[in-house]
């Protein structure tokens, strides 16, 4: 059983969904044990399946218009930016984790230290955050980001480090960022075209 926090609670996240937390967390650990592996290993490693739809979508941007490109190239930036803003959120909020204040018993993944801060989810914020942004360069891949976001949020439950709304905030905050400098990266269009006709244009186009 993990120890309660000891430093004061800047935010106590237990009574919003505390319960809904803890039987998350006790049906996890009924799952068969090849079940609770592959769980923890995507919610630790499933941000690089991101990084795959990123290059996928920069491969398909190259046959596209100069916009399109745009977004697509910055897909990374976007990413990061959104992911400082969130930790410097967290910062803020200073919500403990459940796991920190919760007798939630063995989790999936072992329970960050103290100060490691739990809202919003910084899993949930990226993929959902990469989701928005190549939602706008191709929808084919697009619906697949969006589709990982989501296993990423719910694996983030499961494996005991975030409470449910941690990943729904992470997921609003994600989509808002994601969606907003997705859309304003597209004022680099000039920037790309001027590219495409360069000595590095065999990277930016088909043509």
């Amino acid at each position: 059983m993990n120890a309660p926090a000891a430093a004061p609670l800047a935010l106590d996240g237990r009574p919003l969904d505390g319960g809904l937390y803890l039987r998350a967390d006790h049906w996890a650990q009924q799952l068969p044990v090849p079940v609770q592996e592959a769980i923890a290993a995507f919610s630790a490693y499933g941000l690089g399946l991101l990084a795959v739809l990123m290059l996928w979508a920069w491969w398909r941007a190259r046959s596209a218009d100069s916009t399109v490109m745009a977004r697509a190239l910055a897909a990374p930036l976007v990413v990061t930016v959104v992911f400082v803003a969130d930790t410097l959120l967290k910062s803020v909020l200073r919500e403990p984790r459940p796991c920190q204040v919760l007798a939630a018993g063995r989790t999936l993944e072992a329970c960050p230290g103290a100060g490691d801060w739990s809202l919003p989810s910084n899993h949930t914020v990226i993929v959902f955050a990469g989701a928005a942004v190549l939602w706008q360069v191709d929808r084919r891949i697009g619906a697949l980001a969006l589709l990982l976001a989501v296993a990423m949020g719910l694996s983030r439950i499961l494996v005991g480090v975030h409470y449910p709304h941690d990943v729904a905030l992470g997921a609003l905050v994600g989509a808002a960022a994601g969606y907003g400098l997705g859309a304003a990266a597209a004022r680099a269009d000039v920037l790309v075209t001027r590219a495409r006709t360069g000595t590095r244009g065999r990277w930016l186009t088909t043509a």
